[in-house]
């Protein structure tokens, strides 16, 4: 069990289980690349590990106005959405479950003498079933989290009903404590299709609930509560309260007066991203770099249209929208994360990949940062001996061979929606019979798989693997708060690949960029690229979005357009208002 913001309050392991887990998304394993097909040995913590994993998700990827389960989570990340309906478009969150990582320099790491938030996850978020949100007062308070059957896995197929025992026993550890069935994930449509919540329903399970023994009794005849390293001690702890300072996201109302913001606040309840200016050593090419009041803005823009948005994935219809948003300078260095009320969790984490992933990738020299890299990525057998090397800097060759010679170094502007146009496993998106784009590993070669998916796993493989082998086996050392290989803030929790950020500009100069998470990839491209544009304006032109000539959009790369943003229709909720990004 986890509260809402990651911290672990209690894991139980009943008498005789067996603790070895693989990792696999599919069972007999076809795909053997990345975290794909790891055993995580017997005697270890690995079951641990994929519980509190799985109880964080429910707790991060829920809302007051959406209750999201790890179920959920399998059917929104996968190279089709839904998945097991061919030549259809990748998830619309494909790759948030390489965030929230445990070498975030953004998520913290447990402490006994505080709770603040947001924690880390030793695996990411989790697309296998047996995790749920906690509710109290129709509000999120945790997350429960269950592993049974030692396979870490995924739904290949949506189109039928399992009956996981994974999902049977977190269900009914929810009664009392589950969500109002109106904001249950199966009310909630994403592109004209009903996500999914449960596939067992609480008549199904064969012993009520309700008439459990008492926890004290039944824990000394059936296992014990366990400690588990960097994550909890053998104890039963309470949840910190959401939305006061002990949790580490509290109200602020002096900077963001009027716009009913939350900030991120330490163990002594100072703001850990108050804004400021960029540190990028005072000029970029001539050209000054953003300023604290130009962050600030961006800032307050983003948050009144965030604010006057209609929510996509949130009950009831006619909400506003809820998100974090992260803006940062050219090296990656956070100038300000704000987030409205209520927003899910995990847009935190994502919303800083986001803006450092479009800002890395528009600065003329990504390429050369990428070949730079000379620690291999390991992959792992079984045995979790090194079986493979992967080269980062063959990334940087495919890229140019796919859109043309002078990729990456060229200051091409770059959202995250264009750099996760060539990070699907088929390209152009979603159709079965083509090749992958050249940030993907391929799926014709069984390559590529949720565990596996290319340029993204590959930069942080390295450290999610070391804190694995340090919690689950007391193999070496934890890893630092910095994802990738090299000692650089530019991507320190690794790179994200579904839309939601865009670079920002002074005119033709990359000066930053601004990443949003939290409530409909469409609506987060929008607050971020009206965002900037708004403050722009506001600020009489003193930054703006790139110029239309620099955009991704303008590349065709096999023929295909990328794309830079897409905007929803009817946006806001004050009226009927169209193409509202068009122009801009």
């Amino acid at each position: 069990m986890v509260d809402r913001v990651g911290n672990v309050l209690a894991v139980f392991r009943m008498n005789g289980i067996d603790t070895q887990v693989t990792i696999s998304s599919t069972m007999p394993a076809t795909v053997e690349t990345g975290l794909d097909n790891i055993v995580l040995p017997s005697g270890a913590d690995g079951d641990a590990l994929a519980a509190i994993a799985k109880a964080i998700t429910g707790a991060y990827l829920s809302s007051g106005g959406n209750a999201f389960s790890t179920r959920t989570a399998g059917q929104i990340i996968q190279e089709h959405f839904n998945p097991g309906e061919d030549n259809q478009p990748g998830g619309p969150l494909f790759g948030v479950q390489f965030s929230q990582l445990p070498c975030s320099d953004f998520s913290l790491r447990y402490d006994a003498n505080n709770s603040i938030g947001p924690q880390r996850s030793p695996l990411g978020l989790s697309a296998d079933s047996g995790g749920f949100p906690l509710y109290k007062n129709n509000e999120v308070v945790g997350g429960i989290g269950v592993i049974s059957d030692n396979h870490y896995g995924i739904d290949k197929n949506i189109l039928n009903f399992d009956n996981d025992d994974d999902e049977s026993i977190a269900l009914a550890a929810t009664i009392g404590f589950e969500p109002d069935i109106d904001i249950q994930a199966n009310r909630i449509t994403v592109d004209g299709k009903t996500l999914r919540y449960s596939d067992i329903r609480l008549s199904d399970i064969s012993i009520t609930p309700q008439t459990a023994q008492n926890f004290d009794a039944l824990a000394n005849s059936v296992g014990e509560l366990i400690a588990v390293t960097a994550y909890t001690d053998s104890i039963i702890q309470r949840g910190s309260v959401f939305g006061e300072a002990e949790s580490g996201i509290r109200m602020e109302n002096e900077k963001y007066a009027g716009f009913d913001a939350f900030v991120f606040v330490d163990e002594n309840n100072e703001e850990r991203f108050i804004p400021q200016s960029g540190t990028d050593g005072g000029m970029l090419n001539g050209v000054s770099v953003l300023t604290e009041n130009e962050v600030l803005q961006i800032l307050k823009s983003s948050l009144d249209i965030a604010n006057r948005a209609r929510a996509q994935i949130r009950r009831p219809l006619g909400s506003q929208a809820r998100v974090t948003i992260s803006v940062v300078d050219t090296q990656g260095r956070p100038l300000g994360i704000v987030r409205t009320r209520d927003a899910p969790v995990f847009g935190s984490d994502v919303s800083l990949q986001k803006a450092r992933t479009a800002t890395f990738f528009s600065n003329k020299d990504a390429a050369q940062t990428l070949n730079k890299i000379v620690n291999p990525t390991q992959y792992f057998d079984t045995d979790l001996m090194v079986d493979d090397l992967i080269d980062i800097a063959d990334y940087v060759s495919a890229i140019k061979a796919f859109v043309g010679s002078t990729a990456l170094s060229d200051g091409v502007a770059f959202s995250d929606r264009a750099g996760g146009n060539l990070s699907r496993p088929f390209y152009a998106d979603g159709i079965q019979n083509n090749d992958n784009g050249p940030l993907s590993k391929s799926y014709r070669n069984d390559e590529w798989s949720v565990f596996s998916t290319g340029l993204q796993l590959d930069l942080v493989m390295n450290k999610v693997i070391q804190h694995v082998l340090f919690v689950a086996a007391g193999v070496g050392n934890d890893t630092n708060s910095i994802c990738t290989d090299y000692k650089s803030t530019r991507l320190a929790n690794g790179i994200q690949i579904f839309p939601g950020s865009v670079p920002i500009y002074r005119g033709n100069q990359l000066v930053g960029g601004i990443g949003v998470s939290g409530d409909g990839v469409d609506q987060d491209d929008m607050i971020a690229f009206l965002g900037v544009h708004n403050a722009g304006l506001i600020l009489s032109g003193s930054i703006n979005n790139a110029p239309i000539d620099m955009r991704a959009d303008n590349l065709t790369p096999q023929g295909v357009r990328l794309r830079y943003v897409q905007c929803p229709q009817s946006p806001f909720l004050e009226g009927n208002q169209q193409n509202v990004c068009q122009g801009k």
